[in-house]
């Protein structure tokens, strides 16, 4: 990690417990967790269970996130909730882009945009996803995914209205094969793909590449977490199935420093 960049945990409880059970897991998270105090924390429950545990969790150091958003504010869009939806019930931040959204439900590279878009406007922090999959990987097209996926969150943008979106942004980059596999991608791996990606920022628009958190995302667990986050761009996680055990995300937080 890197010092100018306060380290982030995330966990992504999916599509697991119950109102009643999420808030015991918040609760258990807030209470066990020794948490740094640069060491910033957050949770996404199942909608069901948001406002719930963000009034449980008021008073902690532990934030709460939606895992997905709809990009219009309201209207006849069955089943989505919007930006100033989860703004109402205490989110302060989102997923957008998880690789089960784009692989399951056919979420795009320019709907991923529009959701940030939204995410900003309502004054809600964005943690937008990108990853390869297996194919992918094993047809040598890694970085070329991930510069597609990263470039289209800027598309049509001019460098200012760029730098504005990039700022403070944190990204997830998740291999799609590690993720909920047992399999993780090697620390160095994890490491080059995160700079891969702060080096094609740097690139286009410079010196916001260093305010851009990257969080690893991949079968994520307390035994190899501190390895990952001894990475120099790599500043933070995205735990998914580790993160619903609190004893276990405890240790993965405390590795964070």
């Amino acid at each position: 990690m890197n010092p100018s960049r306060k380290p982030l945990i995330a966990g992504n409880w999916k599509m697991h417990r119950t109102v009643s059970e999420s808030v015991a897991l918040a609760r258990a998270v807030a209470d066990t967790s020794r948490i740094g105090p640069r060491t910033e924390v957050v949770v996404a429950p199942v909608f069901t269970a948001l406002q719930a545990v963000a009034q449980a969790l008021v008073g902690t150091r532990v934030t709460v996130a939606g895992q997905n958003v709809y990009f219009e504010e309201q209207g006849a869009f069955t089943g989505e909730i919007s930006a100033p939806m989860l703004k109402d019930v205490g989110c302060a931040w989102s997923l957008v882009g998880h690789s089960e959204r784009r692989q399951l439900f056919g979420e795009t590279d320019a709907s991923v945009q529009k959701k940030l878009f939204a995410l900003r406007k309502h004054g809600l922090a964005p943690i937008a996803c990108l990853g390869e999959t297996l194919a992918e990987r094993e047809g040598g097209v890694t970085y070329d995914v991930l510069r597609r996926q990263l470039d289209a969150m800027t598309a049509s943008l001019d460098a200012q209205e760029a730098t504005a979106l990039l700022t403070g942004l944190v990204l997830a980059y998740e291999p799609v094969w590690a993720i909920g596999t047992g399999r993780t991608a090697k620390s160095s791996d994890a490491q080059s793909a995160h700079a891969f990606l702060r080096d094609r920022i740097r690139d286009r628009y410079g010196e916001v590449a260093d305010t851009v958190r990257i969080l690893y995302g991949g079968s994520v667990k307390p035994d190899n977490a501190a390895e990952l986050l001894a990475q120099p761009d790599v500043d933070g996680v995205l735990v998914g199935g580790a993160s619903l055990d609190a004893a276990g995300f405890a240790r993965i937080i405390q590795a964070a420093g």
